[in-house]
């Protein structure tokens, strides 16, 4: 059964936590906010990259300094992988389009 065909449930919280999930949503509309996430969106572009391209999510070796060679030789392998496709101009990858949002029509 898919999470869809389970029809739409209304979460009530508690008071208090609903005002701090107030709180917090007002303050990511401010420019400092998301200034400071900027750099997290980066970040985890960089991190999906290594988990999706170069199998960062596990270590093929036991402790720490192996471990930690292997997450040198990926990120100098996705240094080169980066300055290759600066090099030869291939283009980022699009972002994602949703389905929702390819049924409108084009401008």
């Amino acid at each position: 059964m898919h999470p869809w065909d389970q029809g739409r449930r209304i979460t009530l919280r508690p008071r208090e936590e609903h005002e701090a999930l107030q709180r917090a949503r007002q303050r990511q509309s401010t420019d400092e906010w998301q200034q400071r996430y900027a750099h997290r969106a980066g970040i985890e572009g960089t991190i999906a990259q290594g988990v999706k391209g170069f199998g960062l999510r596990r270590s093929r070796y036991r402790g720490n300094a192996k471990t930690h060679l292997q997450h040198l030789l990926i990120a100098a392998a996705m240094n080169l992988t980066r300055l290759d496709a600066w090099l030869t101009g291939t283009p980022l990858a699009p972002t994602r389009t949703s389905h929702f949002a390819t049924l409108r029509p084009a401008a």
